[in-house]
């Protein structure tokens, strides 16, 4: 049985909680190696951090895409980061025969937007008993999301996140709806900004998804302006190099820089 560890621990100013790291896990040196940065910052900060990485990829644009290095390998590399560093761990699930499976190394399962529909994964994921991070379908607006969760609490869990991420406009760009954030917290969740795919650029002729990488700090920062209750980001110490999601992704060596920003928008937010 994994050892149970806290969420979201108290912070100063009430701060947001962020769940960041790699798309997917790429390698045992790149997960530790990002994991070690992100913890150094949010310790400094006082954020409370989850640290995410997909243990498999199974909604790849293109069938040459990289998927994974394989499922037990990933999960082993997770719980060595979890076990190392001490921190909670989040990463996708796509059917549910896959929950039990990746509920014994990680502590959030999250339920990709396209999928946030699917029932028998929502049940599952459910009785796992670990925390449910379900992403907002592009196709539906933040007021109906509460049948998503409701899935979830029916089922015995009300260990729910909400996250948003982008809503279709157009063939291939997403726009963020702030009215969503608002609208999915009277659900009683916490609701989660994710800044990387609200900014992606989906259904490229090419076959590889495309991204507004320049937007992430004003996208983020409006987030925390409404009352975000923690920020999803993706990041890489290479995101030219990154197997997935590149186009998309903050580069590592500018994480710091923004979540400073944030925390002080949010502690001046938390004055009015």
């Amino acid at each position: 049985m994994v050892k149970k560890i806290p969420l979201i621990r108290n912070t100063e100013f009430g701060n947001f909680f962020l769940l960041a790291g790699p798309c997917v896990v790429e390698s045992e040196e790149n997960v530790m190696y990002i994991a070690e940065k992100v913890v150094q910052i949010t310790e400094k900060l006082k954020i409370p951090y989850i640290f995410k990485a997909s243990y498999k990829k199974a909604n790849r644009s293109r069938l040459d895409s990289f998927s994974g290095i394989g499922d037990e390998k990933a999960l082993k590399i997770l719980a060595k980061v979890r076990q190392t560093f001490n921190i909670p761990i989040v990463t996708d699930i796509h059917s549910a025969e896959e929950a039990s499976m990746a509920a014994e190394y990680v502590d959030v399962l999250q339920i990709p937007a396209f999928l946030c529909r699917q029932t028998d994964l929502l049940i599952a994921a459910a009785k796992t008993g670990k925390f449910v991070n379900i992403k907002k379908g592009q196709f539906l607006s933040g007021a109906s999301m509460q049948h998503a969760a409701q899935k979830v609490v029916d089922a015995g869990n009300n260990q729910v996140f909400l996250t948003d991420r982008g809503t279709m406009f157009g063939y291939h760009d997403l726009i963020v709806d702030f009215r969503a954030i608002p609208e999915m917290q009277q659900f009683g969740f916490p609701v989660i900004l994710d800044i990387t795919h609200s900014l992606q650029q989906p259904n490229q002729s090419t076959g590889v998804t495309g991204g507004r990488p320049e937007m992430i700090e004003t996208i983020a920062k409006a987030g925390i302006a409404v009352g975000a209750d923690g920020i999803f980001v993706e990041t890489h110490p290479n995101p030219a190099e990154a197997k997935s999601d590149g186009a998309n992704m903050l580069n590592l060596k500018y994480l710091e820089s923004l979540l400073f920003k944030l925390v002080v928008l949010r502690k001046a937010i938390s004055n009015f």
